[in-house]
């Protein structure tokens, strides 16, 4: 069993909504499924990391959860900025069940041991902390992180991270989001969210002993990459 991780699918199946305001979007949902196709087997988990699909609701988002669910293996959603159909669990949960979806799992307050990592996560926000509003934001945020982390106790594995926004982006560091990350000795952090020219002031590489990776889509050329 292998873990891939890829960020931003930004799915429209049910919604008229183009990407191909950033560049390089082009017929980017069949990109997707054939890469995934070739390769996901029926026993690998992927991570999504947010921004999963452009419906505004659960309903008008089911196309694109049918079509994630008729891909191969297990698939762990984050919320992203752009996920207005998040609701709470249970609902989700419930509205899957309802319509026969199975292989879909969500990544909130909580954790999953894969392939002996322990994986963990939260959305995140804008490092931000002089506005009032983002700052309420960023710190809650951290605690949701925290609890992630937290719930999985003493289980062991490598400690891996997902969230929707960029812990360090522009020069600048998200110290609340980073310091969790210390906190619990997470040796690796995956994220979306930067996407076309912006890709350019995201930070990529070991800092403090964490190695950070964006996986948004466009980043990854629309395919899944392998982390374990």
């Amino acid at each position: 069993m292998s873990v891939f991780v890829l960020g931003d699918p930004h799915l429209s199946t049910g919604v008229e909504k183009p990407m191909d305001v950033f560049g390089g979007w082009e017929h980017y949902t069949e990109q997707i499924v054939d890469h995934w196709n070739r390769l996901i087997a029926k026993e690998d988990t992927v991570v999504l990391p947010g921004d999963i699909s452009w419906g505004m609701s659960l309903a008008e988002a089911l196309t694109d959860f049918q079509l994630l669910d008729g891909l191969p293996g297990k698939k762990i959603l984050l919320k992203g900025n752009h996920d207005y159909w998040w609701d709470t669990v249970t609902k989700m949960e419930r509205f899957f069940v309802e319509n026969g979806i199975a292989s879909i799992r969500f990544l909130h307050n909580n954790w999953y041991a894969v392939e002996g990592a322990v994986l963990c996560g939260t959305r995140g926000w804008v490092n931000d902390m002089k506005d009032e509003h983002n700052r309420k934001i960023v710190l809650r945020e951290a605690e949701r992180l925290r609890l992630s982390l937290r719930s999985a106790g003493e289980t062991p594995g490598e400690r891996i991270a997902f969230l929707h926004y960029p812990p360090i982006y522009y020069g600048a560091q998200c110290d609340e989001i980073v310091a969790v990350l210390k906190e619990f000795s997470v040796s690796r952090c995956f994220y979306g969210h930067i996407h076309g020219d912006m890709r350019r002031f995201a930070f990529e590489g070991e800092r403090d002993g964490i190695r950070y990776r964006l996986v948004s889509a466009d980043a990854l050329g629309f395919c899944p990459l392998k982390i374990l």
